[in-house]
């Protein structure tokens, strides 16, 4: 339906899973997107789907946990495309630091903190003169599992709540230029999510009206849509 023609998009982690299906939604709707993911194989692969569909994508291999990267990736989106309308932070991984608040170490909370709040702020920062010149948008992607309090994952809560509490900054600071934030907060069907230690457990402890964790392709990818889709311009 080209909802979003003649826009320009980053969305991080898009190698696989949420990220994967954001951006494909995305670029169905007429979005051009600098494919951002830690995987070179798995940003071709998004890549190669959405061009052989019809669609514009770049790949822009990035590990979110080396800051230095996130100015890099915007000027080549930027430099390829014109400019930045939408920036989903999305990358971010959990399977690896599963387990108790007692058996937390300092280097795990901290690698979650890098790659979390502090990879968002700085791919923000790098986009915004972009995104205040044409009302853009930025879509947080937090999680149910720091609302909630989910068992065996606190340094991954403590992160997405520190990026919770990021956008509801930026929103205030920056909603006179026309930029819109928002967070949605799932827990979905990914691989990230199904390989983590006690998945079931995780599981069975989210309750919705469906019964089931959310479809990355049915659920959370509409969601980002609709918050993408008001740019101003």
């Amino acid at each position: 339906m080209n909802r979003l023609e003649g826009r320009v998009a980053i969305v991080t982690g898009s190698g696989r899973g949420l990220g994967r299906a954001i951006a494909k939604r995305f670029a169905a709707e007429g979005c051009a997107i600098g494919v951002a993911s830690l995987t070179p194989e798995n940003v071709q692969s998004t890549v190669d789907e959405i061009n052989e569909a019809g669609g514009k994508a770049i790949c822009v291999p990035c590990d979110v946990t080396n800051l230095n990267l996130m100015p890099e990736v915007v000027k080549a989106v930027a430099d390829e495309f014109g400019t930045i309308d939408i920036l989903v932070n999305n990358a971010m991984e959990f399977s690896s630091v599963v387990g108790t608040v007692n058996e937390l170490t300092k280097a795990q909370v901290e690698r979650q903190m890098v790659g979390g709040p502090l990879a968002a702020l700085t791919f923000m920062q790098a986009c915004y003169p972009y995104l205040a010149r044409r009302g853009g948008r930025v879509i947080n992607m937090t999680s149910s599992a720091g609302v909630m309090g989910a068992p065996g994952l606190a340094a991954y809560a403590m992160a997405k709540e520190a990026m919770r509490a990021l956008s509801r900054t930026a929103a205030r600071e920056w909603g006179n230029k026309g930029i819109t934030i928002n967070c949605i907060c799932p827990i979905a069907a990914t691989d990230s999510f199904s390989q983590a230690k006690d998945a079931e457990e995780l599981t069975a402890v989210v309750e919705t009206a469906l019964g089931r964790v959310g479809s990355p392709e049915e659920d959370i990818a509409p969601v980002a849509l609709f918050l993408a889709r008001a740019c101003s311009h």
